[in-house]
């Protein structure tokens, strides 16, 4: 008996044991379990981007100077729309003049939506390169690796990124080869590429030739990578981990407009604004179609600069010039112009459906400039040398 009873204990606390390990290693688990989340929503909060302002009693002057230059330009230019500067990645100055609805006399606001036309382009790149950082994809990757049916045999991926591609302008074939009303999308395009027979350009990789159709191509192998919409890529990769809030991809006929959107308009007849109307190309996205505001362009520059988005290395690419395969420079990075004639600048210009955009910096000077407008301005270029001559004359940090 007595035997027994012993045996029966050894068992018992047997028993027991295992059932203090088994807890302690879920214990464990969770631990883990709540650590890695931990860290991931930290890493989140710390990609957020907090906008700094400098103190207004630094910055009275060159504001003056800026704000006569914004009432000048509204009064001369017709120009509708919005300023930001930034230096040492604080807001030096931000305003805006003029009408977001012309019919209704509503003032614009930093809240307003403005469509970056080509400016769009950079977040289709950046798209590219975390999936480039993230070995899903390789710049030598041809497109017929991801669309088989692609009629243009060798173009690369980076082909696509510098214009180097050659390829045929989407806008002729929508125009004269889509026999539908509603207006394609990126899937319904590359389809129509496939069967429209219409012939490139040049090899790819002879030549330069900036090119709204590589960036269409681009987006649509986000999508087949990822599995997902271009828009709730970017969304999800790009805009959220930067506190975007403001800044959306908007396809035409298939997503719906959104407070404080904007329409581009023209000038009739020298006192009139026209609103302007949506075409058969305004449902491809990845060439254009990013909605945002100026300080989510500030958001938005300050983390790809600082590295909270992509590494150094792809940043490089990303802000050098491209080149033939002859070794010719040309002047594009990965979606961004490259000037580098009197100092490096690193920009974009946008013009699409009365929207006139310009987002500028000038790395040298650690200086960003947003222009965003709505009513077919014209002047970007010599606007944004105006503004660099106030901030040089008028700010000393």
């Amino acid at each position: 008996m007595k035997k027994y009873f012993k045996f029966l204990a050894i068992a018992v606390i047997v028993i027991f044991s295992s059932f203090m390990l088994s807890n302690r290693n879920e214990a464990s688990k969770s631990e883990a379990i709540v650590a890695a989340t931990a860290t991931e929503v930290l890493i989140k909060k710390e990609k957020h981007i907090a906008l700094e302002r400098y103190p207004e009693k630094e910055t009275q002057n060159v504001s003056h100077k800026l704000d006569l230059l914004l009432q000048r330009i509204h009064k001369r230019n017709d120009f509708n729309g919005s300023i930001l500067v930034a230096k040492h990645g604080k807001i030096l100055y931000s305003n805006q003049i003029g009408f977001a609805d012309f019919s209704k006399k509503e003032p614009l606001s930093k809240t307003s939506l403005f469509q970056l036309a080509s400016v769009s382009k950079q977040f289709t790149a950046a798209a590219i390169m975390l999936l480039y950082e993230r070995n899903q994809i390789k710049l030598t990757d041809t497109v017929t690796n991801y669309f088989p049916d692609f009629p243009y045999e060798n173009v690369t991926i980076k082909n696509l990124l510098n214009h180097t591609a050659g390829l045929p302008k989407y806008f002729w074939v929508a125009e004269h080869k889509w026999k539908k009303e509603k207006a394609p999308t990126n899937s319904e395009m590359m389809a129509l590429l496939a069967s429209s027979n219409v012939q490139r350009f040049f090899k790819p990789g002879y030549n330069f030739d900036y090119s709204n159709t590589g960036y269409f191509v681009l987006a649509s192998i986000v999508e087949k990578i990822s599995g997902l919409s271009f828009s709730n890529f970017v969304k999800k990769n790009i805009f959220d981990p930067l506190d975007m809030k403001n800044s959306y991809i908007y396809s035409f006929e298939n997503d719906s407009i959104k407070a404080n959107q904007l329409d581009g308009y023209r000038l009739y007849r020298g006192w009139r604004h026209l609103k302007i109307n949506s075409t058969i190309n305004d449902a491809i996205v990845g060439d254009k179609n990013v909605y945002a505001t100026s300080e989510d362009l500030i958001k938005w520059t300050l983390g790809l600069n600082s590295g909270k988005l992509l590494s150094k290395e792809s940043l490089n690419l990303m802000y050098s010039k491209g080149e033939t395969v002859r070794g010719r420079k040309v002047p594009y990075g990965f979606g961004f112009r490259i000037d580098t004639k009197d100092e490096k600048t690193i920009y974009h210009h946008g013009k699409w459906n009365g929207f006139s955009t310009a987002l500028t910096q000038y790395p040298e000077e650690d200086l960003v400039v947003v222009v965003l407008e709505h009513s077919s301005y014209n002047n970007m270029t010599s606007l944004n040398k105006n503004i660099k001559k106030i901030v040089f004359e008028n700010f000393k940090d």
